[in-house]
């Protein structure tokens, strides 16, 4: 498998499609370190993203998340990376992405994460009081950019997280594009 030992992976798509609960589990498939974007962010800004957010605004979370993404990146020793849903909206970013990974799309109906998340207070956007017409929104704008830097796409809907992730491990050690 020379395309798991010389590149990170790193999953993409809107929050709550299951690129945490993903990552881990390729992370433990393929004996290599896992890394949250989100979780990185917080030990670095020292409070919570959604704190920061209220705090600092988004531009400036956007900011330090494109600086951990690069440093992440950078490493030599290839690892899984869950990044933040909204990470692709930095063409910076997508660039890293390109060059230094192979990307993954996890692909979800807002209806079925809306579903998920109902009861979530922890991401910042989708603290509106129509979470699903948010999620529609945040699709429409970012699916064209998650296509863009990805080099596989995994449609997750009505799938377990198990399912979905056996499905991203078989594309990628296939190197199925698609």
């Amino acid at each position: 498998m020379s395309l798991l030992t010389a590149s990170h992976i790193a999953l993409v798509g809107l929050p709550g499609s299951g690129k945490s609960t993903i990552g881990r589990y390729l992370s433990k498939r393929w004996s290599m370190p896992f890394v949250d974007v989100d979780v990185a962010i917080e030990e670095q800004i020292q409070c919570s993203i959604r704190d920061f957010f209220a705090k600092e605004g988004e531009a400036r979370f956007r900011d330090v998340e494109r600086d951990v993404l690069a440093q992440l990146l950078s490493q030599s020793a290839p690892m899984v990376i869950a990044t933040g849903g909204g990470a692709v909206l930095r063409p910076e970013n997508r660039m890293q992405l390109k060059a230094h990974s192979k990307v993954v799309y996890l692909s979800a109906s807002p209806h079925e994460i809306a579903r998920r998340l109902q009861r979530d207070t922890q991401r910042p956007l989708l603290q509106v009081d129509n979470p699903l017409q948010r999620l529609m929104d945040l699709l429409a704008v970012r699916d064209p950019l998650y296509k863009e830097v990805a080099d596989f796409v995994v449609a997750g809907s009505g799938l377990s997280a198990t399912q979905v992730a056996q499905r991203v491990a078989m594309q990628v050690e296939l190197g199925t594009v698609g």
